[in-house]
């Protein structure tokens, strides 16, 4: 038994990790009577657990925690960055490959943007890949409508506020231009919602595509739209200076615990009650490209 098994922490926030739910929900869960760790139903989720404690939700275990692992995947145009929408339409979670294990996206793209999502099964490392802290530049290429000028980037590059938002300082080239349309590359590592859209917006033009082509040293690079690679667990153990991300033989799809829709069903069925409610892999393997379901055809 390692100190690292010993480690603790609060209830809530392992069962966000194991892929069940959100802290909050799991806090609701907790608070109706539905958790037990040890044979012992809890009344508040002020409670620390190790990884040798017995977590169950409605008497079912919990899953296991995986090694936290990275995928990058191909947002298509005309998806929602959500497990859920109050509209009805389509998510990128409903178009993963169902054998994905349990994912959330590092950050959002938009319905109308397209390009690299980074998908992982580690909140923790969602968190950290999101912070402007981590210093990971997100690069875009962004089509408008207009002809902007080099001190359209200038201003950019001082940082603007638009709207009662304070925009920190963005790089911005103009690529070319064609007919009624420019494409530029816009570099920022803040990351705020309609970030791109918004400071065009200021400038006096507006996107009519937006794709985003890296994130921090991850690149979109040739990924079909649709499509789904994981990140080797080297690069993120060379950029994250991590030790626990440790490859192993298991298929880039899957993994312990559920797969995408064995766990919406899992927790489907869970919520409905809440109303009431080892060896490394060969260095010179290929990871195979897995490719998600079309986009114009609700998975069911």
């Amino acid at each position: 038994m390692t100190t690292e098994d010993l480690q603790k922490e609060r209830i809530a926030k392992r069962m966000a990790r194991a892929g069940l739910c959100s802290r909050r929900e799991a806090e609701r869960w907790i608070e109706a009577g539905r958790v037990a760790v040890n044979g012992t139903i809890l009344d508040s989720a002020a409670f620390t657990v190790t990884s040798q404690d017995k977590i169950t939700v409605d008497g079912n275990d919990i899953p296991d925690l995986e090694r936290p692992r990275l995928w990058r995947y191909h947002k298509p145009p005309g998806l929602v960055t959500s497990h859920k929408d109050e509209k009805g339409r389509d998510t990128v979670f409903d178009k993963l490959p169902e054998d994905l294990p349990r994912v959330i996206s590092v950050g959002r793209l938009d319905l109308n943007s397209e390009g690299l999502l980074l998908l992982t099964n580690d909140g923790e490392l969602a968190r950290k890949l999101e912070l402007p802290a981590t210093g990971w530049k997100r690069r875009y290429r962004v089509r408008v409508h207009g002809h902007p000028k080099d001190a359209d980037m200038q201003k950019l590059a001082k940082g603007i506020t638009f709207e009662g938002v304070r925009y920190g300082a963005i790089e911005g080239t103009v690529d070319s231009t064609k007919g009624a349309n420019s494409w530029l590359t816009i570099s920022l590592r803040e990351g705020k919602n309609r970030e791109v859209r918004k400071v065009m917006e200021y400038l006096g033009y507006t996107v009519s595509r937006l794709i985003r082509i890296s994130y921090g040293p991850m690149a979109l690079g040739d990924l079909p739209a649709g499509a789904v690679e994981e990140v080797k667990s080297k690069i993120l153990r060379d950029q994250m200076g991590i030790e626990k991300f440790e490859e192993t033989a298991e298929p880039v799809g899957k993994g312990h615990g559920y797969g995408q829709r064995q766990l919406r069903s899992k927790q489907q069925s869970m919520s409905k009650k809440t109303a009431a409610p080892t060896g490394q892999a060969p260095k010179s393997r290929k990871r195979p490209t897995l490719k998600a379901r079309p986009a114009n055809k609700r998975a069911r």
